[in-house]
Order: C-alpha cells, then structure tokens, then sequence
C-alpha cells in the first residue's frame, strides 16, 4: 500500500468525478484517474494538466489493478453502482486500499455493505453512497441523537430540489436500476407502496410547505445500517421529478468557475425518539458538486485514523456527525440541528 498521496478516482472523467479530482487537488492529494472511456481521460488530463490517466474497464481485472497501484484510497464515481459497484470493489481489496463511492441506488449500496466481514478481515473500510443521496442524510440523522442513542422510534428524510438538470449517468442509473425500492416500516424492511404515498413537508425558505412522494433512495440502507428504528421514510418535492422524467430537460450547466450549476437543494431530517421531535437541515447548491466535499473529506478521516473500526461503514456510524457536518460547512454545505 502507498504511503504518499495518491487518490484513485474511477470515472474521474465523469460530472460528479471531475468535481471529486478538483476537491482532491484543492486539499494538496494527488487523483490518478482512470475510467473506461480513453479519449474522455485524455480530456480530463488536458483540464487538469499533469494528471496521471489510466484506461480500466470492469471486466478486466488486471488494467483496474494498474490503476489502483500505489494508491491509498479509491473514490468510485461511475455508475450504474450496480454495475460497476462489485469490480470496483474488488480492485480496492486486490489492492488492499479503502473503497468510497457516490451510489444512489440502493442495492448497490446494501449489496457493499453486505461483504463487511471480508473487509474488516481485510482491515480495511468501504463506505458506499457518501454522497448528496445516502451519506448526507445519514449524518443529519445521526448529528441528532445523543451520544450512544441508536434506537429511535420514527425518522423521516426530506429532499426539495428548486430543479434536477441530471447528468447523463443519472440517466442512465435510472434506466439500468428498474428494482422496487425499500422503505423501513414496523422494523422491517418493506418495498415502498404503489402508487407512491405523498403527504405536506413544511421546508425552511425558500420552498416553504409543498406536497412531497415517497422516494427512498441510498439513505435508507445507510441509516438502518447502524440506527434501529421501527419508521423510516424518504420524501421529495415534486418539481425536480417532473425534470427528471421529461427527457428534454436538460443536463447541468454551469455558471460559476468551478463548475457548479444553480440548483438549491434542502435535506431535511426528522427523528422521533423518547417522546422528543428533533429536526436537522442542510442546504446548498448542486446536488452533484456536494458529493466531492463529502467523499474527499470522508476519506481523509478514514486515512488519518479518525473512522470508528473496519468494514463496511456508513459515515454516521464511522465519524463524529456533528463534527464532520461542521466541517463540510467550509465546502457550501450549511446544516442547522434543531433539538
């Protein structure tokens, strides 16, 4: 294993890689990309002058060891996870490195955190969706609770888009990931209802109250894999989901010099536990260019030694919640508790 600073990024090439290689470089870590696509590489090198590129598909196993050589981590950007999510894997074990990635899709992230004991036994971690969708819900959920609290009776996860622009890669989750989805309902994990329930969330400003539609997402894998709770349901507003199913919409624009699009985002999450109601929010912009602050900074604390043990880890349970959120304020993600 690699003891310099060198960060594998798979398809680095892609919206939210690019974004995940600029976190990289802004805190002084070297990417080495790799990807599937050669002439999509040899772009990126010329975007980021000097960076070391390497062409790995999937189903060869001895190019994406090449590409995971003399690395201390992989940051896994290329979806659909349920695809690409198993190999990836299985490269960083190869090469004895930790494993992160941005996976919305929830079996992909359940079928990771299914191989926990081969990576404690490896000593390594692996945390899946430690993303705008997974990650990020977790450790509001997770902020909220008292220090060794990990029963609650009811949580609830609240998403409002002002628009989704998706990328090409969330196109194409969407159509490779044709699964049921799980809700958690009476303590078990149930497939969400069809049609699709919907209720009023009353967001912060400037979405205020609006109708919202069951869709769980990574986040219902993360939380439950660390939080026991008899409820647990994930809701979004319904105009970015209108931008998501017509096909015209179209794909992220940027307009500021990092690349960031102008799309707000509030997550809003409600835990219900000992007769209390606590609520946590954050907001920010793009839901694509939060995942680099989230993933980087999550890395660097598996690196340094402040992740709570080995396997297969969702953040809240790996790092101090408050902590890290405070943290990732310096990044745009701005996050308020309410107990």
């Amino acid at each position: 294993m690699s003891t310099g600073r060198r960060i594998a990024v798979y398809g680095a090439y892609g919206h939210t890689g690019r974004f995940v290689v600029a976190e990289l470089l802004r805190r002084g870590w070297t990417p080495v990309a790799s990807g599937r696509d050669a002439d999509a590489l040899a772009a990126l090198s010329q975007a980021f002058p000097g960076l070391a590129t390497h062409v790995a598909t999937i189903d060869d196993p001895a190019a994406l060891d090449r590409a995971l050589a003399g690395t201390r981590a992989l940051i896994h950007c290329a979806g659909p996870f349920l695809d690409t999510g198993a190999p990836l894997l299985d490269a960083a074990l190869r090469a004895r490195i930790h494993y992160l990635d941005v996976a919305a899709e929830q079996r992909a992230t359940d079928a990771t955190h299914a191989r926990d004991a081969e990576l404690r036994a490896a000593g390594l971690v692996a945390m899946p969706s430690i993303a705008f969708y997974g990650g990020l819900a977790d450790l509001l959920a997770t902020a909220l609770l008292d220090e060794g609290e990990t029963r609650v009776d009811a949580i609830d996860v609240a998403v409002a888009l002002d628009r989704w622009h998706p990328t090409a890669g969330t196109r194409l989750t969407g159509e490779r990931n044709h699964y049921r989805r799980w809700v958690i309902a009476d303590g078990e994990r149930r497939y969400v209802a069809d049609p699709a329930p919907t209720r009023r969330w009353a967001f912060a400003a400037p979405i205020g109250e609006v109708d919202v539609v069951a869709l769980p997402l990574a986040e219902t894998i993360t939380i439950s894999r660390h939080l026991a709770c008899a409820e647990l349901h994930s809701w979004m507003n319904l105009a970015p989901l209108v931008d998501l199913r017509d096909p015209a919409t179209p794909a992220p624009q940027a307009t500021d010099a990092d690349g960031r699009s102008d799309q707000q985002f509030i997550v809003e999450v409600e835990v219900r536990a000992n007769g209390r109601r606590r609520r946590a929010r954050a907001s920010g912009r793009d839901i694509y260019a939060v995942s680099a602050p989230l993933a980087v900074e999550a890395m660097e604390r598996i690196l340094d030694g402040r992740a709570r043990g080995h396997g297969a880890l969702a953040p809240g349970q790996a790092f101090d919640a408050r902590e890290m959120l405070g943290a990732l304020a310096a990044c745009g993600i701005a996050s308020a508790l309410e107990h």
